[in-house]
């Protein structure tokens, strides 16, 4: 630790003698405190200090001084009979400078308390519960204070232990402290520098009186000096107060309230996004619709046309808001239709041949389609060949959604979290990583939680939040219409193009799962004006009703093929 060194009274006559503070009563105890001398002239020269060397080494010459300095502090300590400790300091500021001293109270499990705080001189005191507030100006002031819970019962003695430097936003350039006790201390413990360190103290030694005189050259900023002294038992009341230092961390304070406070109104705001999204997507289903023809007639001539260009598989995902077996079949049958495979019939059976490859002209999601159905260098595949050995589907189903995410329909691929979900779980990551330090750093750890909070509701809201956008809302609306015409069509719906509409829109009623009604009330087909499907057997092509009946059973089994290899 330090050396204790006792002076002797021979050393201590070369001391000069300085005027004194106002004599206290002859029971209590006092101490020299250095004030302003007067010089020749009546004006006032610096304050000094009278250092007391070390035992054996140089002593200053009689007579002579060290001033203090700017950015100097000079603490006179006096433990009191009543177990109190008056503290006297004087702070010399650099002019038209400040100094703040914050100094905590609480070291440790220690709780210290001060009252009757003053200053004389530029500048204010403030004692909380938990800290010690000195404010100066330029000049040399003097603050006044008593401090309870300094003396502390020790098993066979009592304890002296408080902190006359320490908090200040200054590095000192000069620190001077002395202790008076009633009667003299021992194993006296002197630390100077940053709080936990274990730096002693330039010097620290007791006079023959017993006082004792601590001399700090420097002192960084926010550094402390703590003493600490063993006294006789019983010499004055124990004052000390142990209290378990309980985690401020989760307490309520401005920061953390207001944090608290801003993911309560976030929680809010999102609830209100989240039900009027909802009450959207579900008034465009409730919403009484009428049909919408998949025709338009044009100066006498009828075309096929789907609303905003929907194709028959994204239909049916946006109104389902799932790729099942219907969208994958009505993918099939739409690329027949259109030119890219051929199905032929033979012995129950159906053969899907490959007629032209997959080019530009076909989304990303058909494109996988069709190389699942038909991989590089398979020229053809058969329904009986499917069911026995199944597709790997989820990459088409896969893309289906996306497709849907791209166009602005879906606000995520179905059974992810999508953005939203895993912009909340970041942000909850966050706020668990953030309370977790900063409980253990002793912050406000309640802003872990607001923001934890947060990326929680965001994460389980996004769980709820419609998978249709507004525009996919919107477009659901408009093709609730589009299966109301199919299950609705009869033959006098269509009188021209007959077999290119039948063709066009029969994929739009496998994916809207209205099949059966489509070719039940479209009426006769001629197997002539359908291109994309052949049959081996010669009397189908001699009735037109039986050839739409006999669809019936190849949409089966392609949807059967289709979704034997989902998986869920």
């Amino acid at each position: 630790m330090f050396t204790v060194c006792v002076v002797t009274g021979a050393a201590e006559a070369e001391q000069p003698t300085f005027p004194s503070l106002p004599t206290a009563p002859p029971t209590m105890p006092s101490i020299p405190f250095p004030i302003p001398k007067p010089g020749p002239t009546g004006t006032v020269k610096p304050p000094v200090i009278d250092p007391i060397p070390p035992t054996g080494g140089p002593s200053r010459p009689p007579g002579t001084a060290q001033p203090i300095l700017p950015r100097s502090v000079n603490v006179q300590l006096k433990v009191e009979r009543d177990g109190s400790l008056t503290v006297r300091e004087q702070v010399i500021v650099q002019a038209k400078q400040q100094m703040v001293r914050t100094a905590p109270l609480r070291i440790g499990d220690r709780v210290f308390t001060v009252r009757d705080a003053k200053v004389q001189g530029d500048g204010t005191v403030n004692a909380t519960a938990d800290t010690f507030t000195i404010r100066l100006g330029g000049g040399a002031s003097t603050v006044t204070y008593t401090v309870d819970g300094a003396i502390a019962d020790v098993d066979d003695h009592q304890e002296f232990r408080w902190q006359p430097v320490s908090g200040w936003d200054t590095t000192l350039a000069s620190v001077r402290v002395s202790l008076l006790t009633p009667r003299p201390g021992r194993d006296f413990v002197c630390l100077a520098g940053r709080p936990g360190t274990e730096d002693i103290c330039d010097s620290a030694l007791t006079d023959g009186g017993g006082v004792l005189r601590v001399n700090q050259s420097t002192l960084d900023t926010g550094a402390r000096v703590d003493l600490s002294a063993k006294l006789p038992a019983g010499l004055v009341p124990a004052n000390a107060r142990f209290e378990k230092a309980g985690s401020t961390a989760f307490a309520v304070t401005p920061p953390s309230g207001a944090g608290l406070g801003l993911a309560v109104l976030l929680l809010l705001g999102g609830f209100v996004f989240l039900w009027r999204a909802r009450e959207r997507d579900a008034k465009a289903l409730a919403t009484d619709v009428g049909p919408v023809e998949l025709v338009a007639t044009d100066g006498g001539k009828a075309t096929f046309a789907s609303p905003d260009g929907v194709l028959p598989a994204q239909a049916g995902v946006v109104l389902t808001e799932r790729a099942d077996h219907g969208e994958l079949a009505a993918t099939v049958v739409d690329l027949a239709v259109r030119n890219y495979l051929w199905v032929t019939e033979s012995g129950g059976d159906w053969q899907i041949v490959r007629r032209n490859a997959a080019d530009d002209a076909l989304t990303d999601y058909e494109r996988v389609v069709y190389r699942t159905l038909l991989p590089e260098g398979t020229d053809s595949v058969t329904l009986s060949a499917l069911r026995t050995s199944p597709l790997d589907v989820t990459a088409a189903r896969t893309a289906i959604h996306a497709d849907a995410v791209a166009r602005g329909w879906f606000t995520r691929i179905p059974g992810r979290l999508g953005w939203l979900g895993l912009a909340g779980a970041a942000v909850l990551a966050v706020g668990v990583v953030g309370t977790v330090v900063l409980a253990l750093a002793g912050g406000p750890a309640l802003l872990g939680v607001a923001v934890g909070l947060a990326g929680l509701g965001l994460l389980i809201g996004a769980r709820f939040v419609p998978l249709r956008t507004k525009r996919g809302s919107a477009l659901a609306q408009q093709l609730r219409g589009v299966a109301a015409f199919v299950a609705g069509v009869g033959p006098e719906a269509v009188t021209a193009e007959r077999e290119v509409v039948f063709s066009r829109s029969l994929p739009f009623a496998v994916a809207l799962g209205e099949a059966e009604r489509w070719l039940a009330g479209f009426g006769p087909i001629d197997p002539a004006g359908v291109a994309w499907y052949a049959s081996q057997d010669p009397d189908l092509g001699a009735d037109q009703q039986e050839f739409a009946t006999r669809l019936t059973p190849f949409l089966a089994a392609l949807g059967q093929a289709c979704g034997a290899g989902e998986k869920h």
